[in-house]
């Protein structure tokens, strides 16, 4: 079986809120995200703009480097961000 899973970063209009998650549907999750479908975090903060996002077939490596970034600094998302997406522009219409 041919799963792919998704570790993404979200901001707000003003890229002042980073969220990070994983998914194995990105386009579905972010959607969800924009919509406001589930009360919490990215709702309340209004988390809408997708702005990094990598790949794997592991659901393990997903679920460990979804910790490793949420364990990070700031500024070290920031960097991973701006290192994919220096205009942190919002990456949904590219998927």
């Amino acid at each position: 079986m041919d799963n792919q899973y998704y570790i993404y970063i979200m901001t707000n209009k003003y890229n002042k809120v980073l969220y990070t998650g994983v998914t194995n549907d990105l386009r579905r999750r972010v959607s969800e995200h924009r919509e406001n479908l589930a009360a919490g975090f990215t709702s309340k903060y209004h988390v809408h703009k997708l702005v990094y996002y990598e790949a794997t077939e592991d659901i393990h490596v997903a679920i460990s480097r979804e910790k490793q970034i949420k364990g990070g600094s700031r500024q070290k998302k920031m960097d991973l961000v701006s290192s994919m997406n220096k205009d942190w522009a919002d990456l949904f219409d590219t998927l």
